[in-house]
């Protein structure tokens, strides 16, 4: 599948983990299709940015729309394996109005791919999911066995793509996997996403908002360790299983805040808010699965990764006004 050069699809290429996997896999000698509907989530010129590397690249080409609507059949046709990314994020903004597009963006385009990808035949799709469908476990770290349970519309809509997924295995032997994800940082990260809103703060002399008593845990995982396990879940023996990616480690809010200022050396000002309906008290990989199918380990430590992002905010925090497309 992937052991040679190959053409590959990646949708949501423009975003954070999408633009890093398109560069792993054109260093990889890789033809790479990308696909973005280059949302208004947040600002489009920092999805350009992010494909700032792969835009260079000969063997990389970008397609922009919506999944939706788009003919997918073409896309994927002579592509070895497709790597789906693509979707709408945040757990806070899924209440509401926003709904609508959680599931046209979720569960209705990856209902398109499945249908585009029974006529087009691959030798694998690869699924981004998420930890977000485990809600608040009953055990940590938490297996893939652990019944989900999602507190927010965000993560239900995970595990709708994810159920689709294996629907169309079952009955049309699509070969999925799905990989969740467990809170993955480092440069490019999502401006609404924490570490990026308290290096803003930081930076800006401004009060970090903290959602909770800042006791709550997370497993983070560094987005080079995120990629590597989502490339290699595309040539492992693990049709029609989940695999969970974290970090090694679960941290306290407040942890990550006490070695943000470490590496900064600079006084973080916290304020902390009533905890955000949808977000999970405690969150924690079992990382067995990916060690024993995946033949996969996180490499890099919080405090590393979390150096790595900082040194980035601050190049890109200089480099203000951003590019614009062309």
């Amino acid at each position: 599948m992937l052991d040679s050069p190959s053409r590959v699809v990646v949708t949501g290429a423009a975003g954070f983990i999408g633009s890093h996997l398109c560069e792993r896999l054109l260093a990889d000698g890789h033809q790479v299709a990308g696909v973005d509907s280059l949302s208004d989530y947040y600002e489009r010129e920092r999805k350009y940015e992010n494909l700032e590397v792969a835009r260079a690249h000969a063997n990389f080409t970008l397609e922009e729309s919506d999944m939706v609507e788009t003919d997918l059949a073409r896309v994927v046709r002579g592509a070895s394996v497709v790597f789906h990314l693509a979707g709408q994020p945040g757990v806070r903004p899924s209440w509401g109005s926003h709904f609508d597009r959680y599931v046209h963006d979720n569960i209705v385009a990856t209902q398109r791919l499945l249908e585009a990808l029974r006529e087009v035949p691959v030798q694998r799709l690869v699924f981004a999911s998420s930890s977000s469908v485990y809600g608040n476990a009953e055990m940590f770290p938490t297996k893939e066995t652990a019944l989900p349970r999602p507190v927010s519309p965000y993560g239900m809509t995970k595990l709708a793509a994810e159920h689709l997924a294996f629907v169309y295995m079952r009955n049309f032997g699509i070969p999925a996997t799905s990989i969740r994800y467990f809170t993955v940082y480092g440069p490019r990260q999502r401006p609404d996403m924490a570490f990026h809103r308290f290096m803003e703060a930081l930076v800006d002399e401004q009060e970090i908002e903290i959602y909770g008593d800042g006791e709550q845990t997370r497993e983070f995982t560094y987005v080079s360790d995120a990629v590597d396990g989502t490339v290699k879940a595309a040539s492992a023996d693990v049709v029609g299983q989940i695999v969970n990616l974290g970090g090694g480690s679960r941290v306290t809010v407040n942890r990550v805040l006490d070695t943000l200022e470490d590496i900064s050396r600079m006084k973080p000002r916290r304020r902390y808010l009533p905890a955000a309906p949808g977000d999970p008290r405690h969150t924690g990989a079992s990382i067995n699965v990916a060690r024993e199918k995946l033949e996969w380990e996180p490499r890099v430590s919080l405090r590393d990764g979390l150096t790595k992002q900082w040194e980035w905010f601050l190049a890109t925090s200089a480099k203000r006004p951003r590019v614009t497309p062309t």
